[in-house]
Order: C-alpha cells, then sequence, then structure tokens
C-alpha cells in the first residue's frame, strides 16, 4: 500500500506542478484552456486518491492525527508531496 501511495503522491505532485506552472499560463497568458481542463480533471482525481490512500496508510504506518494533517497538507504545497516522501515514506 506504501509503494501504490507514493506513486499517487508522485503523480498528483507533477499533476500540481503542472497546472501551476504550464496549464494556467496557457490558460490565462495565451488563451488555451483546454490543457487546464485535461490537466485538471487528472490532478482530481489524483488529489482524491490521495485523501484516501493517505488515511489508508495512516491505520498501516500508525501515523498520529497530526502526521495525517501535515501529510494532506502537503498535497496542496507545490512540491509538498515530494517532500513528504522524503519524510514520511521512506
Amino acid at each position: 500500500m506504501i509503494t501504490s501511495f507514493r506513486f499517487i503522491s508522485y503523480l498528483e505532485g507533477i499533476s500540481y506542478l503542472l497546472i501551476l506552472f504550464v496549464t494556467m499560463p496557457l490558460k490565462y497568458m495565451f488563451e488555451s484552456p483546454e490543457p487546464n481542463k485535461i490537466i485538471g480533471m487528472a490532478h482530481g482525481v489524483l488529489f482524491l486518491l490521495y485523501i484516501v490512500f493517505a488515511i489508508v496508510v495512516k491505520t498501516e504506518k500508525q501515523w498520529n492525527t497530526k502526521t495525517l494533517a501535515i501529510v494532506l497538507l502537503c498535497s496542496i504545497i507545490p512540491f509538498g508531496t515530494f517532500w513528504m516522501d522524503k519524510k514520511y515514506l521512506r
């Protein structure tokens, strides 16, 4: 389960960075919203999977509530999922 969570967190982090630094500039500076819709949908699914997997891994790794809150907070901070992987999953 931890390996799957690591994979999901990696993909979620990449999709978040793509939205922030690629598709949002395309949408607002070049009036091209299509990539944002596609990557945004993928990111939404990955974000939900991240939350579910974090809750499942909480019981497996016996995290306390504070650790779970930090792991969940990392999903909304750019580059947070990569830091979380090094800190809590390795």
